[in-house]
C-alpha cells in the first residue's frame, strides 16, 4: 500500500511502515501525521500481522524532525493546543496491541527521535544521530519527548539532551538505552530489524499484547498494583489454547501453531 509520504508493506506476519520524504530526510508535514496513524491502523487491524517495523526512506536518515518549510497559519497558543489536543497523531502508538520496532539510521531529529521514542524496540546503525533541538527554536519537544525520554533514560539525562540540544551518536545512544541493538550499517541494521519482528511475531500474539500492557503500566502504577496486574494477566493466560499449544508442541518436539485464541 502507497499513500506518498507513508509507505506500507506486508511480509508474512510482520508489516513495515516506511517514512517517505527522502528528499526531506523524511521530515514530518501533515501527510506524515495523517499517514503514519492510519498506516498503524491499518496494521494493527490485520489480524495476520503481529509485529511493526518502522524506518525511513533514502540514505540521509530516519526522520529529520518536523519540516520547517511546511506552510502554516499562524495560531495563538490556544489555538496550537486545541490542534494539538484533537489531531495527537503520535498517540497512535499508544493504542496498538501491536508491538512496534524502529529501526533508526543517519538523522533521527526533533519529531523523528519522538516517534522512535513511541516504538517499543529501537534499533539503530552506528551512522544514526539523534537530537532533541526543539528549545533552541523557542519550543519544546511537543511530541512526547519530554515525557517518553525520561522515563527510558532518567531526568538528568534526558535534560542534558534536551537543555543542551546536543547531538549524539549511535553509539553513545546504545550506551543511554535509547537503543537497545547496534549496527555497523544501514542494511545489517534493516535486515536485523525484520528477523526480530519475525522472531516476535512467531509467539503467541497474546502473550505479546500482555506483557506490553503489564510493562507499560509499570510506570503509572506503585509495585504492588504492578504485582496485582502481573498476576492477574499471568491467570488469564493459563487458559488460553495458545498457552496449551505452546506446552504441546515442546513436549512433541514440534513447531507451535499460535492462532491468537
Amino acid at each position: 500500500m502507497e499513500s506518498g509520504a507513508i509507505l506500507v508493506e506486508r511480509d508474512g506476519a510482520i508489516g513495515r511502515i516506511i517514512l517517505n520524504r527522502p528528499d526531506r530526510i523524511n521530515a514530518i508535514d501533515d501527510s506524515i501525521r495523517q499517514g503514519l496513524p492510519e498506516a498503524l491502523w491499518t496494521l494493527d487491524a490485520d489480524g495476520g500481522v503481529r509485529a511493526i517495523v518502522v524506518r525511513g526512506n533514502g540514505a540521509r536518515g530516519f526522520c529529520a524532525g518536523a519540516d520547517i518549510r511546511e506552510q502554516r497559519a499562524v495560531e495563538t497558543p490556544v489555538e496550537a493546543h486545541r490542534r494539538m489536543s484533537q489531531d495527537p497523531w503520535i498517540a497512535a502508538f499508544e493504542a496498538m496491541s501491536t508491538p512496534t520496532i524502529a529501526a533508526i539510521h543517519g538523522a533521527c531529529m526533533g519529531g523523528g527521535f519522538e516517534i522512535a521514542l513511541a516504538c517499543d524496540i529501537r534499533m539503530a546503525s552506528t551512522d544514526a544521530v539523534f537530537a532533541l533541538p526543539e528549545t533552541g527554536l523557542g519550543l519544546i519537544p511537543g511530541a512526547g519527548g519530554t515525557q517518553r525520554l525520561p522515563r527510558l533514560i532518567g531526568v538528568g539525562a534526558a535534560l542534558d539532551l534536551m537543555l543542551s540540544n546536543d547531538r549524539i551518536n549511535g553509539t553513545e545512544a546504545k550506551r543511554l538505552n535509547i537503543v537497545t541493538r547496534l549496527y555497523e550499517s544501514t542494511e545489517t541494521l534493516f535486515e536485523a530489524a525484520d528477523a526480530l519482528a519475525h522472531r516476535i511475531a512467531a509467539k503467541p500474539p497474546t502473550a505479546t499484547a500482555f506483557v506490553r500492557t503489564a510493562t507499560y503500566a509499570s510506570a503509572e502504577l506503585d509495585l504492588r498494583q504492578g504485582l496485582a496486574l502481573e498476576r492477574h494477566l499471568f491467570a488469564l493466560l493459563l487458559t488460553t489454547e495458545d498457552r496449551i499449544e505452546a506446552a504441546t508442541a515442546f513436549r512433541e518436539k514440534r513447531a507451535p501453531r499460535f492462532t491468537a485464541r
